[in-house]
């Protein structure tokens, strides 16, 4: 944009050269120090990583000739798979790199973090066979060889980054690496709010300056309004350009916030980012993502869980998962039935009304637990030692036996295997004129076992404290869901103790 252009849409401005100061909790620090410190300590992860990788990759090959195929006498020279070793390494590098993966360590949670490492590896051994076919030494390598590169490389990535991101973000959130330096502009009660919540994210307040205000000094002569505003953008852009930050992000107010978009194209003189956050959207803006709407641009607020390919992904691995766990667990249905009919009378099998994805009401498939058969309005929850549990009932529940045929709901398509837990209808009628995002539990189909369950956040809800927190576990998972995620919450069923919390 021209200056004229700059001046004359600037003229919003008033005529008073904003003033200065430095924000009280963001400590002045030399230029860069806290940015090249955190961009050493990537770089020595990348290096890391790009070490592990060769060695994982050299050695699996080695191993598998001499171990698996006993070929201890006539195993291949042991120079063979350096060069292979270190191309796939580079690869990985470079596809790290190319998708700024190791950055990203700044503001993804740790298993999106370890899925990036995983693709990554899956690109990197993609470019592996391609060169090898292309450069006609594709012969000389057997597929099992570049399966156990694969999964030693894989897990050298995993455990490498998970090892990093367990490093790097507590010293971040404690203030001792600096991941970005930051010159606020607007009212300094906002500037000081914003400063402080942006600091446990490493992100450092250098210098504040005031949103330019209406001149109301009369002693001073006052100059045509493009040409002061001309002036106070250059002045602004002068007093930043020392200061060496990373960003620049300017906290309109309602009445500031036309003005804000030209104040930003004078701000663009400078070699940053520049942002605008206009005052009190800091939580809107927080889970909205700018999206294209046609032939517009809109800021998203809320979205669908999962896209038709994830929701394609997550349907494939239930059906697998459940036809497996069910001829897994066939003799011990049958066990369980023998047992249920010998312990009291009535079926083995009990269906309640619950409701599942969209808030539709399915019919959910248990092992019968108790001597009723409670349902809609004439349901009331388990408590401890409820005397209505029967003895083979209490060892079902403690044991979530009694959740296995559940395994056919999924199979059906009105359950997954991992989602919120559904709860009986009487119980939502409640809770959903308690807690606001209570209905937001239904955007996916629920779940044999799910995050709040993993976390000890299952059994009783006799408070309105527990009954939200189990509610925030259950949003996380929806806001946050990824395959790794749901295979950590079924391997956390089997093993974690907090599943068996409140089992009763």
């Amino acid at each position: 944009m021209a200056g004229w252009q700059i001046a004359m849409s600037y003229a919003s401005f008033t005529n008073l050269p904003a003033s200065t100061r430095s924000v009280g909790v963001g400590r002045t620090l030399p230029a860069r120090v806290g940015k090249n410190r955190l961009a050493a300590l990537l770089a020595l992860a990348a290096s890391t990583e790009f070490l592990l990788i060769t060695v994982a990759a050299y050695f699996a090959a080695i191993l598998y000739h001499r171990l698996i195929l006993g070929q201890v006498l006539v195993s291949p020279d042991p120079a063979k798979y350096i060069q292979e070793s270190l191309l796939i390494a580079t690869l990985e590098l470079l596809v790290s790199i190319a998708l700024g993966q190791y950055s990203r360590i700044l503001t993804q949670p740790r298993h999106m973090f370890l899925w990036s490492g995983a693709s990554s590896v899956f690109l990197a051994f993609s470019f592996f066979l391609s060169t090898i076919f292309v450069l006609k030494i594709s012969e000389e390598y057997s597929r099992a060889t570049v399966i156990a590169q694969a999964v030693s490389v894989l897990l050298a990535v995993l455990g490498t980054r998970a090892i990093w991101f367990s490093l790097l973000q507590p010293a971040i959130a404690a203030g001792l690496i600096d991941a970005r330096r930051i010159v606020l502009i607007g009212d300094q009660g906002h500037c000081l709010q914003f400063s402080v919540r942006a600091m446990g994210t490493g992100i450092r307040t250098i210098h504040s300056f005031d949103f330019p205000t209406v001149r109301t000094d009369a002693s001073v002569p006052a100059l045509p309004d493009a040409a002061q505003a001309l002036l106070d953008a250059r002045q602004l852009v002068a007093n930043c350009r020392p200061l060496r930050a990373d960003d620049i992000v300017i906290l309109p107010s309602e009445a500031d916030v036309p003005s804000a978009l030209a104040l930003a194209s004078a701000l663009s003189d400078l070699p940053v980012d520049v942002h605008v956050l206009p005052v009190g959207s800091i939580d809107l803006m927080a889970v909205s993502r700018i999206t294209q709407f046609g032939d517009m641009v809109t800021m998203r607020i809320f979205q669908c869980p999962l896209d038709p390919f994830n929701r394609a992904i997550k349907r494939a691995f239930d059906v697998a998962a459940a036809i497996a766990g069910l001829i897994m667990v066939s003799p011990l249905f049958v066990i369980v039935a023998l047992a249920i009919k010998l312990d009291s009378r009535g079926p083995v099998f009990f269906r309640q009304t619950r409701h599942g994805y969209n808030n539709e009401p399915i019919r959910v498939l248990k092992f019968r637990s108790m001597t009723v058969m409670e349902d809609g309005d004439n349901f009331s929850p388990v408590t401890r030692h409820d005397p209505r549990v029967t003895r083979l009932g209490r060892l079902l529940r403690q044991t979530n036996v009694d959740e296995l045929p559940q395994l056919f709901n999924v199979l059906a398509g009105d359950m997954s295997l991992v989602g919120p837990r559904p709860h009986a209808t009487a119980q939502n009628e409640v809770f959903v004129e308690l807690i606001s995002s209570f209905s937001r539990r239904h955007n996916v189909k629920p779940g044999i076992t799910g995050w709040a369950q993993v976390n000890g956040y299952r059994g009783e809800t006799d408070t309105l404290e527990k009954m939200q927190r189990r509610v925030e576990h259950d949003l996380y998972y929806i806001d946050n869901w990824s395959l790794l995620l749901d295979l950590k919450i079924i391997l956390m069923t089997f093993f974690s103790r907090k599943v068996y919390w409140n089992a009763y």
